[in-house]
């Protein structure tokens, strides 16, 4: 109820005609069958399986509100060090940043965690920015006329890093990337103004980035998106979440102090209003959205062409108001933690901390029950076989609905009660025209890294 009231905020005051077309439109809505509701709801899920490293392998999967989805994800690994990186973006205005921001991010990183001299001898091979990863579900290519614009960004900040010649902290890496890559396409839209390059850059994205390779886990936050570790008492077997992340939104007196501090006393009123950056944008750090961060006279210059005088937000005395700037937080793992979640905040506007990584916990524990039933490889007596088909049995109430524990999670965010899943809530919230849904709910991404507690257990040593 909470989402869905701020949804009704965030659409202005709604009267008595919303009420009579959304009766019109609950009378309407088309029931769907459970078969239906798993088709919708793993139409996008992903699973990957890894080997000799932390992590043994990662569930994803996506579940759109808006027309064309804007959340966007991605997972690789590194080809020339041995870290894996993952991500969530929630794009804003568009889809464009996030899509964009997504794929070139881990480029930056990749590259950047390289040694300069090694890194050299691959750019003198001409390496470009996609070969220093392997992608695992990356289903989309930027077309030629902004692909070329992006390798060259790319070759730039890679001879800038060559230039440099130091090695720098993991931290430093991502903080880096992440600003290079906002400052970059601030420029390819001012140099190369086209349709595209002003898209992606008057669009905007928040994004949660994590970095895993051996037992150092590093994540980066810019914006909302969350990232949580799941990890389990040893003794009581209990759950605990620790959340790696912090909402830069005006429920984080902070960031609200930080940004009143950057400017003048007289804008003190309209620098953040109704809980928003100038009463318009709502997380206060985010890649893009250069409607907030360019000089009025680019603003005028650059977007005003192609998005008229509202190119320009009301009170704009004093930018930049917005900055990418991530928050970069360390973990050191160990055997006790289980698995990271990372997720847009359509997961957490439903979904505590706790309550999700106890639903991965839970989904764990059940996922044995989905598999065949598998004799130990000697003779057996007849009564430990009866124990195991006993504890078979009463398992099988725990086995879940779902292998993606990604889409588990998506099921509860949409259909959960304190009785357990609700069907007819699930196939009421999936069946609600396009016009309509977005009051009642945002995408979801959902990212699951497990961690093998085996290979965790051997760093201790």
């Amino acid at each position: 109820m909470a989402t869905f009231v701020r949804r009704l905020r965030d659409f202005g005051a709604v009267d008595r005609s919303f009420w009579a077309h959304w009766r019109k439109y609950r009378s309407e809505i088309p029931k769907l069958s459970p078969h239906d509701v798993n088709l919708i709801l793993r139409a996008n899920e992903f699973t990957k399986e890894l080997s000799g490293g932390p992590v043994r392998y990662f569930d994803s999967n996506q579940l759109a509100s808006n027309s064309p989805l804007e959340d966007a994800r991605t997972e690789a690994s590194c080809l020339y060090t041995s870290g894996l990186l993952v991500g969530v973006f929630d794009g804003h205005g568009g889809s464009a940043c996030a899509q964009v921001s997504s794929k070139r991010i881990l480029r930056y990183i990749a590259a950047s965690l390289i040694a300069p001299t090694e890194l050299q001898k691959h750019m003198a091979r001409d390496a470009k920015s996609y070969s220093f990863l392997q992608c695992h579900n990356d289903r989309l290519e930027f077309v030629p006329e902004i692909r070329d614009i992006y390798e060259e960004s790319f070759s730039r900040f890679a001879q800038d890093l060559i230039a440099t010649n130091a090695r720098t902290s993991v931290e430093d890496v991502m903080e880096r990337a992440v600003m290079r890559l906002d400052e970059d396409m601030s420029r390819e839209a001012i140099e190369h103004t086209s349709v595209r390059t002003v898209a992606v850059a008057m669009s905007g994205s928040v994004a949660c980035v994590a970095h895993v390779d051996g037992c150092h886990l590093h994540v980066a936050g810019t914006g909302d998106c969350g990232a949580v570790l799941g990890s389990v008492n040893d003794t009581t077997g209990q759950w605990t979440a620790r959340k790696l992340t912090n909402e830069h939104n005006a429920q984080n007196v902070g960031e609200v102090r930080r940004i009143l501090a950057e400017h003048p006393a007289s804008e003190r009123d309209t620098v953040i209003r109704v809980d928003r950056l100038l009463g318009q944008l709502a997380p206060l750090r985010a890649l893009g959205d250069f409607r907030y961060k360019w000089p009025r006279d680019t603003l005028q210059s650059v977007a005003a062409p192609h998005y008229g005088s509202g190119a320009v937000p009301p009170h704009y005395h004093t930018p930049p108001y917005l900055t990418a700037q991530p928050e970069i937080k360390y973990h050191r793992l160990e055997p006790r933690d289980k698995f990271l979640v990372l997720a847009t905040d359509g997961l957490w506007d439903v979904l505590t901390p706790l309550q999700v990584v106890r639903l991965v916990g839970e989904h764990m524990n059940g996922k044995t029950f989905l598999q065949p039933l598998e004799l130990p490889g000697r003779d057996i007596r007849l009564g430990e076989l009866s124990q195991m088909l006993a504890h078979r049995r009463t398992g099988i109430p725990k086995k879940p609905t779902d292998k993606n524990s990604a889409t588990h999670l998506i099921r509860n965010a949409l259909g959960g009660t304190d009785y357990g899943i609700e069907h007819s809530k699930i196939s009421h919230i999936l069946s609600l025209p396009p016009d309509v849904v977005r009051l009642f709910r945002d995408d979801i991404t959902v990212t699951v890294v497990y961690f093998d507690p085996e290979y965790l257990q051997s760093t201790l040593v």
